[in-house]
């Protein structure tokens, strides 16, 4: 009887932090006792763990065992630890002739039968790892092909406890051989699968206004609104927005397969994602679902699964407000904090807002026609369900009104217009190389009216709306900044006056 450590990875949101898994056998009354504040999913890998030991061949001894989970002050979540704790305390009772080297973390949740289960949030825990110098670790098999998404570290896969014990020489059979898991190459391309699921922008028919404020926004990251009545063609054009955005570079395409991976909705035999994600939450979403949250570790929502991608609020007015105003400081900070009694967790959510609504309640009123069935008052409070706060953080505001199909002209094919976009996201890479920031949208205040700014001879009609109560400060710079994304598509090296008028005409166009 004695002590042994193994290692493992305890995340809050996509942090990760070394935890050592300590266990002490000594002789006393039977108990197995675990501390390092374990949450109850925790607790229950006694059980787990007791079962899955004598399933495998070596029961655990009637001993007194103790298992730490340093550091201690940290609350630990999760069933992923199962694993590390049960090789820890195999190993503390001399079962374990080759010790689990200490560069190795163990990852995995055990069964009652001894196999080694799934779990969520893998491959932000070997990222966390490999950036603290762990060089190993050892995963559940379903899992592989999300580990081996990082690369720098020697990943092996566990199928079962046997198979794994049998590996540092304990004295139990080998476990069967499983069939071995399909890592040929030759998966599907995810972004050319994405492209086809969500269609072209060829298949809208008409709206050469709605397809241009898209591909401006596109091109700058910009928010966008789009105003008009049901079946005008808003939610194929919200759709087709992922589709003509650049492809996610190495960073963004961990960061997202990280959250998806903290999800459950991680498919790693794609590879990694290289299509921005696209979310569109039902609008009876809750706070919870929108921004993240949920009991013990909270869970990554809506806006950070959107993270470098877009969040489309089909029917954005029928959201409740407290949804909606939730969005206000993503919006700014490109982040979300969720606190809780005992921990922080922070998520990315740099996201492009895309919303629809409706002119009225019944949908057909654009302010005449006389269709419409509600009164001046029932407009009035359908479109002040968008705050003015929410309202002035979308860049882009455009009516979306019926089409005659007779006279529709056929739009640009979402590669076209992809190009084009790619061309005003290279200028704006090239210009901003070395800041922190790499796209118009993001182009911070201080520097959109110093080293950014446009001639002052160009700027009368923005300072005249300002100064007549049209436009905020805020609104201000986000003008300035659609009107460089105009100048980029363009070709021009500075926007100018024709650029801002344009701007200031894109952002006018408001819901009321």
């Amino acid at each position: 009887m004695g002590h042994a450590r193994t290692l493992s990875i305890s995340l809050t949101g996509l942090e990760g932090t070394l935890v050592e898994v300590e266990a002490d056998v000594s002789a006393g009354l039977p108990a197995f006792s675990l501390v390092g504040l374990p949450d109850p999913s925790m607790l229950q890998a006694r059980d787990r763990v007791r079962a899955a030991a004598a399933r495998s061949g070596l029961r655990l001894a009637p001993r007194r065992i103790t298992v730490n989970m340093t550091p201690a002050w940290r609350p630990k979540h999760g069933s992923g630890f199962d694993l590390a704790i049960a090789v820890a305390i195999l190993d503390a009772q001399g079962e374990l002739p080759a010790h689990v080297p200490g560069d190795t973390v163990l990852l995995g949740e055990l069964g009652l039968d001894g196999r080694v289960r799934p779990i969520p949030g893998v491959l932000p825990a070997l990222l966390a790892a490999r950036s603290l110098g762990i060089t190993r670790a050892i995963v559940p098999e379903q899992n592989l092909q999300e580990a081996r998404l990082v690369h720098g570290l020697e990943v092996d896969a566990a199928a079962d406890l046997t198979g794994l014990l049998h590996r540092f020489g304990a004295d139990v059979p080998p476990s069967p051989v499983r069939q071995a898991l399909d890592l040929a190459p030759g998966a599907p391309d995810p972004a050319q699968s994405e492209v086809e699921r969500r269609g072209d922008f060829a298949d809208v028919i008409g709206q050469a206004q709605a397809r241009r404020a898209a591909e401006v926004a596109a091109a700058g990251g910009h928010h966008l609104l789009l105003t008009g009545p049901p079946g005008a063609g808003k939610t194929m054009i919200a759709s087709r927005i992922p589709g003509i955005l650049p492809p996610l570079d190495v960073h963004d395409s961990l960061t997202v397969a990280a959250i998806h991976s903290l999800a459950g909705g991680v498919d790693a035999r794609a590879g990694l994602p290289r299509t921005a994600p696209f979310e569109s939450p039902h609008h009876t979403a809750t706070t919870a679902a929108m921004v993240g949250g949920g009991t013990g570790t909270a869970r990554p929502g809506a806006i950070s699964r959107a993270h470098a991608g877009v969040l489309f609020l089909d029917e954005a007015p029928e959201f409740p407000a407290r949804v909606l105003e939730a969005l206000r400081e993503p919006l700014e900070t490109g982040d979300i904090t969720l606190h809780r009694a005992r921990t922080v967790t922070r998520y990315p959510a740099r996201f492009q807002l895309v919303l629809a609504a409706n002119p009225c309640p019944c949908g057909n009123g654009s302010g005449k026609g006389e269709s419409c069935t509600c009164t001046p008052m029932q407009k009035r409070r359908y479109s002040a369900r968008l705050s003015g706060p929410v309202l002035d953080r979308v860049d882009i505001r455009v009516r979306v009104g019926p089409v005659d199909i007779h006279r529709a002209e056929d739009g640009d094919t979402s590669d076209t217009i992809a190009e084009r976009v790619r061309i005003a996201r290279e200028r704006q890479q090239d210009r901003y190389e070395g800041l922190p920031w790499s796209t118009n949208s993001h182009l911070p205040g201080p520097e959109l009216r110093r080293a950014y700014a446009p001639a002052a001879s160009d700027l009368r009609l923005l300072d005249h709306a300002v100064a007549q109560g049209r436009l905020t400060l805020r609104g201000h710079d986000r003008v300035l900044r659609l009107a460089w994304t105009l100048a980029d598509l363009d070709g021009s090296p500075r926007p100018g006056a024709e650029h801002i008028g344009l701007a200031l005409t894109l952002r006018e166009g408001d819901l009321r």
